[in-house]
């Protein structure tokens, strides 16, 4: 039977994230670990480091990761699993590509080749007990994949020998070919065949580039049959380990794709028509003795955007569709600046059965999302179906390991990249079925009148519909190239993003656009407002109808205006009618350490200004201070969000203030002497950001005050981009508490 997935209904992904079915219990966070935290002494913090395969050891008390980066694995205590240790790393003498454990044994692909006509490498076996490495076996050639047999009796590594993608175009072949290296294993944990491993030809199989098989990973089943990807060659094969034969082989496939975003147009649009996609997959893993799955990354000329369910006999039993890319931009992690090549980029895939639920376990690359899908035939219904469960962040910037360890209830994920200056460390994060931990995601978007779900993101301003508490409103900033104001409802978790408005201007779309604040006024129209950028677009407040359509565009005045630098516009208020616009940093003419609060009269269309005085920097790492959002809380009383521009452990600053502009009241523009609002610490929203168990995004851009008094909170993700992409909705709880909270 050949099952193609149909697009889910996202109100249905919606439910499943919110509450899994009955059979399946979904997934929460428990902690997440940066991993320059196993930096051996004498290095600096911001050393690159990175974990991209992961496994469980010491009946799953232990991690173990590879660290390419630093040429060595690593290890992570999680004995008490909520609070994962460091525990230090061992160097292996090369790149580590994979890694897989039995007993106190870590066997380690590392490869040492001088290039890619001349790959080499060896499998390690590292005793974990020692810290030592007791065996260098030669795989003749660069490894990359190893696995173990579930009786522990082989371990086979994929030797791909990749491809230089800079020679000719990346086109095959480019020799020496690649193979499957196998060892025998003793009860012990030793390699009977060190030193003569035995090796299965690939060559001559797949259709594309025959005499240069590149495998890419390897798995193996209770028949101690290994499945293999030839990822570039569309190709998989099936090897009987015991009697080094290859069973069967086939290709791959093609896949058609329908509603799909496929242009790189700063536009979230699920229009587009794959046809014909080679899969190219990637990780593989066995679902039974019959079925494994691919994650369909693609590496050449391909990449479907999704999974497939294979039978032994080589027929497609299921195939994902669009639904990995329905569920990124459900979530508002869709990788938009990765449209055009291979959106979501399934890599990694992993099985594994939690008490009589089979899961199958999806990572997206470019996404930074895990999908947890129910495989259907374990609850006695077997037509090859995988029902999504939920997704889950990953925690980090490009999830490349997963590991289960059904016996704790644990799912880890590997995030692979590391880039200390951009802000994003590479980590490993710990869920645990049930809600023990931090319940994610936290904000979704269910299907708009197309029929897909409604595409956002960076989101970056945040107002409450003046009489129904259940709805909020948010904007998008400059990310992307529409300026959308989103409908929330919160009188569910997570909250759902239930349509989205464009602004439009004489019918058309508005273009350059930065919005970076709204408030809702009480006749349904709202006030926004777009940062300046430097030769490129200027400052504006605009008011819009509750259609989109923007009826004023209000410049600032141009004494003002002239005295902008970088960080401009961060945030609107709408108190009676007096407008509140916080400026993000100090401008030409502020007093270091100083910004403003500009104002403007809706009536008597005057501009006020006051002086705010920033908070110093606190972070080890240094950086700057700004603002990022002002709320009114009436009776004269304003909401200011101050934050850093630190992530992660850097964060140091993400404060809530309340000033009062009763006494304190805004002189027109041009005036020497500019009052200074006092201001008063009432909550350090950081604390509130760790709550989520994970990496602490460095901007908290949206608050806001509900009609029933109860105060939200939003942060920024940037698109995705160089970020983990996750969006943090916070319930900060009745707003009386949270002002008398200092």
């Amino acid at each position: 039977m050949n099952y193609l997935a149909k697009s889910a209904s996202l109100a249905v992904i919606a439910l499943c994230m919110a509450s899994p079915s009955l059979a399946v219990e979904g997934f929460s966070r428990l902690s997440s670990l940066p991993v320059y935290k196993n930096l051996p002494k004498g290095n600096e913090l911001v050393t690159e480091t990175g974990a991209e395969i992961i496994t469980s050891a010491m009946n799953g008390t232990m991690l173990v990761y590879t660290d390419s980066a630093l040429e060595a694995i690593g290890k992570v205590n999680i004995f008490d699993p909520a609070s994962p240790k460091a525990a230090g790393v061992i160097m292996v003498g090369g790149e580590p590509t994979s890694v897989t454990v039995k007993g106190n044994y870590a066997y380690t692909g590392v490869n040492t080749s001088k290039s890619y006509k001349e790959p080499s490498g060896y499998l390690a076996v590292i005793d974990l007990t020692t810290d030592k490495i007791a065996a260098k076996c030669d795989v003749a050639g660069q490894p990359d994949s190893v696995a173990l047999s579930p009786d522990g009796k082989y371990l086979a590594v994929a030797v791909e020998n990749e491809r230089d993608e800079e020679l000719n175009d990346g086109l095959l072949p480019q020799g020496p070919a690649g193979h499957l290296a196998t060892f025998a294993v003793s009860d012990e944990g030793n390699l009977s065949n060190c030193k003569a491993v035995t090796i299965t030809d690939l060559t001559g199989l797949a259709e594309i580039a025959p005499s240069d098989p590149e495998p890419e990973f390897v798995s193996i089943n209770s028949k101690n049959q290994a499945v293999i990807t030839l990822q570039e060659n569309n190709h998989i094969a099936l090897v009987d380990l015991e009697n080094n034969k290859i069973i069967r082989h086939f290709s791959a496939g093609t896949s058609t794709v329908s509603g799909v975003d496929s242009s790189k147009d700063k536009s979230i649009s699920l229009t587009d028509d794959l046809t014909d996609i080679r899969r190219e997959p990637d990780a593989v893993s066995w679902i039974d003795d019959n079925r494994f799955v691919t994650a369909n990354e693609g590496d050449y000329k391909g990449g479907s955007r999704g999974f497939t369910v294979f039978s032994t006999a080589g027929d497609v039993l299921y195939d994902s569709g669009a639904l990995t890319e329905e569920l990124a931009v459900s979530m508002g992690q869709y990788p938009e600046k990765r449209s055009h090549k291979k959106g979501t980029e399934p890599e990694g895939v992993t099985v594994g059965t939690f008490g009589k639920d089979r899961l199958v376990f999806v990572g997206l690359e470019r996404a930074n999302l895990v999908g947890v899908f129910h495989d259907v035939e374990t609850s006695g219904m077997p037509n090859n179906r995988l029902d999504l469960v939920q997704g889950l962040p990953s925690g980090g910037v490009g999830p490349e390991g997963i590991v289960a360890i059904p016996e704790r209830g644990l799912l880890v994920i590997a995030n692979e990249k590391d880039n200390a200056e951009d802000g994003y460390r590479s980590n490993v994060t710990i869920y645990k079925q049930g809600n023990e931990g931090a319940v994610l995601p936290q904000i979704v978007s269910v299907d708009g009148p197309d029929g897909k779900p409604i595409g956002w993101g960076a989101l970056s301003g945040l107002t409450a519909n003046p009489s129904d508490p259940s709805i909020l409103y948010a904007v998008n900033d400059s990310f992307y190239s529409t300026a959308d104001i989103f409908t929330l409802d919160v009188s569910a978790s997570p909250a759902r993003i239930v349509t989205a408005r464009r602004l439009t201007k004489d019918g058309k779309p508005m273009e350059n656009l930065d919005l970076e604040g709204i408030a809702a006024a009480e006749d349904g129209s709202f006030w926004v407002v777009s940062e300046a950028k430097p030769e490129k677009r200027q400052s504006q407040l605009l008011h819009v109808l509750p259609t989109g359509q923007v009826i004023k565009e209000i410049a600032l005045p141009e004494a003002v205006e002239a005295q902008m630098l970088k960080h401009g516009l961060e945030g609107v208020a709408l108190a009676d009618d007096q407008l509140y616009i916080a400026v993000q940093r100090e401008w030409k003419d502020d007093p270091k350490g100083y910004s403003k609060i500009l104002s403007y009269d809706i009536n008597k269309n005057i501009w006020g200004v006051l002086a705010y005085r920033l908070d110093k920097p606190e972070s080890p790492a240094g950086g700057w201070v700004g603002l990022s959002e002002i709320t009114s809380l009436g009776n004269g009383e304003l909401a200011i969000v101050e934050r850093d521009n630190k992530g992660g452990e850097d964060a140091a600053i993400k404060r809530l203030y309340r000033v009062s502009v009763r006494h304190t009241k805004p002189v027109p523009v041009g005036t020497k002497e500019i009052p200074v609002l006092e201001k008063e610490l009432i909550r350090d929203l950081l604390v509130d950001m760790k709550t989520s168990k994970g990496w602490t995004p460095d901007k908290i851009e949206g608050l806001t005050v509900a009609a029933d008094g109860t105060v939200y909170a939003v942060t920024d993700n940037d698109g995705v981009d160089d970020s983990n992409g996750e969006t943090l909705f916070m319930n900060l709880g009745p707003v009386n508490k949270v002002l008398a909270q200092n």
